[in-house]
């Protein structure tokens, strides 16, 4: 039994209208297979992942949420699935492949229902990737109108995908205003600049980088909708992009323990364990390296557990549509919360304590386990927790709705 693989679920009506849950399942392990053949040669290179990109193109899997792109479109649930299981073999290509799924969705939630038609049609189509990033940054970008229409200048840090994207999608705000903005934007514009300057420890193939606006010309069509917090402006099937987004963190969290719990556990049985040299193969006998797999067995079982409630409240909510209420909403996001946060601590102590269990073994570059640890780690600096666990208890002792932030 594996350390803690996705449970199969019915089959979704959106499923019924193209290949179903199971095909895309399918294609995603033999995807993930295909990665993983090769991961820490790729990673310890740290090349821009146009190699890996064309691997998800070619599977199909770039265009599987767009209902263009799979005739009929696969729902958030696959696409939840899909990330999880390229992430055990190689967490950055699932960051990756997460971003691209919720920023190539976001139109959904910030553009009219005719806009986001034509822009995942024409994402289909053309078999976009995506990057950039929606979360709040400072300095902001700031969307100018001018006497020739709208342009965008600034610079936005470290984002996901930026140096493999077809589609950037960026956060702005209307200089005149002040409201903030979802900007659609194509990286080969006169005034775009991307600059590969991250050099990160972990998520290196990620394709993160910071981009430069210059004057770019924005057209009206490019800008998706508001991402304003104030319900006044934000409705409550708007506000369900913040926990659709962060269940993609929670599922890349996941993916990446279940990773590393699953090659820790295939070396335990085939290597040798020096301080006991009578045992013939690996560490399987050895009662503190069972305790070991059991605690971080648990501790991922329960953070998927609490995953599966969160993606189950996620599809209710948008089963709900334009009836979803603020509190229905908030009850969504909170329990989102809840499954990112224990995900983040099953990855962290995994990741970890795979080491030790490996032991001195863990340390050889050929192995590659430390890529786990660095991958995990630097995605949970980026989506802090800190935060996540103030607005779970502020909403659990006054029922404050936990705010709309976006990930990043």
């Amino acid at each position: 039994m594996g350390p803690a693989s996705a449970p199969s679920r019915p089959t979704s009506p959106s499923d019924r209208t193209g290949p179903g849950r199971a095909h895309w399942l399918r294609v995603a392990r033999e995807a993930a297979d295909d990665l993983a053949t090769d991961t820490v040669a790729r990673e310890q290179a740290g090349k821009a992942p146009f190699d890996e990109v064309s691997r998800l193109r070619e599977a199909g899997l770039l265009t599987l949420p767009t209902p263009a792109g799979s005739q009929g479109g696969a729902d958030w649930l696959t696409a939840y699935a899909v990330v999880r299981e390229i992430a055990a073999a190689d967490g950055a290509i699932g960051r990756l492949l997460g971003s691209h799924y919720f920023l190539s969705g976001s139109a959904r939630f910030f553009a009219s229902p005719a806009l986001a038609a034509r822009i995942e049609e024409r994402s289909a189509a053309e078999e976009w990737c995506w990057g950039g990033g929606l979360a709040r940054q400072e300095p902001p970008l700031m969307l100018t109108r001018t006497s020739h229409g709208l342009v965008l200048d600034g610079r936005q840090s470290y984002t996901t995908g930026v140096l493999v994207a077809d589609r950037l999608a960026v956060r702005a705000v209307r200089k005149d205003t002040g409201e903030p903005l979802a900007v659609v934007v194509d990286p080969a514009r006169r005034g775009v600049t991307i600059d590969g300057d991250a050099d990160p420890f972990g998520q290196r193939l990620a394709a993160g980088g910071s981009v430069e606006f210059d004057d770019v010309p924005v057209d009206a069509d490019d800008v998706l909708g508001s991402l304003s917090a104030d319900e006044d402006l934000l409705s409550p099937r708007a506000a369900l992009a913040a926990p659709v987004g962060h269940l993609f963190s929670a599922q890349l969290l996941l993916g990446m323990a279940e990773g590393v719990l699953a090659e820790a556990r295939d070396y335990s049985r085939t290597g040798h364990a020096p301080w006991h040299p009578s045992w013939p193969a690996g560490t399987p006998h050895d009662p503190h390296v069972q305790t070991a797999y059991g605690e971080l067995t648990v501790l991922t079982r329960s953070a998927s557990a609490l995953t599966d409630q969160a993606v189950e409240a996620v599809r209710g909510g948008l089963e709900r549509g334009e009836d979803l209420t603020f509190d229905e909403s908030a009850d969504i996001s909170a329990l989102v919360a809840m499954a990112e946060t224990a995900a983040a601590r099953a990855v962290q102590e995994s990741t970890t304590r795979a080491l030790e269990i490996v032991g001195a073994r863990s340390t050889s570059a050929r192995l590659g386990f430390d890529r786990f640890w660095r991958n995990a780690r630097t995605h949970t600096l980026y989506e802090p927790v800190t935060h996540r666990l103030r607005d779970v208890g502020h909403y659990f002792l006054n029922g404050a709705h936990p705010p709309f932030v976006l990930p990043a």
